[in-house]
């Protein structure tokens, strides 16, 4: 399976358990990996026998931008079954990052990170 990937996708989200967090918001990130059969659009030099990553990206950012959640298992979910819409698009690694996670401790980042298939 090739692999079409997109790093770093970032939007402002009010997501999170906590009071502080739905009201203010916070940065978030987002990785995707896309998992397809690119050959046919290779062949023939074609974007619609592949997945139009852009369409992707505005979509994932928006969903991030969108409705809140608690969790950020919730939120990358959200964002896997939007990826997986995507006509040829077979499989989707999602990473949530949550760089201002309300974290007592000192740290760099949190993540999670899913995998899902049409299967």
């Amino acid at each position: 399976m090739d692999r079409v990937a997109l790093h770093g996708l970032r939007a402002r989200g009010h997501h999170g358990v906590f009071a502080r967090e739905r009201e203010e918001g916070q940065p978030f990130a987002v990785d995707l990996v896309l998992g397809l059969d690119t050959r046919a659009a290779a062949a023939d030099d074609d974007l619609t026998k592949t997945v139009d990553y852009g369409a992707v990206a505005e979509e994932a950012v928006g969903i991030v931008a969108g409705e809140p959640v608690s969790l950020i298992e919730t939120l990358a979910e959200r964002i896997a079954q939007a990826c997986l819409k995507y006509e040829g698009v077979l499989e989707v690694e999602v990473r949530v990052h949550k760089p201002d996670a309300p974290i007592t401790v000192p740290f760099d980042d949190v993540t999670v990170t899913i995998t899902r298939s049409r299967a």
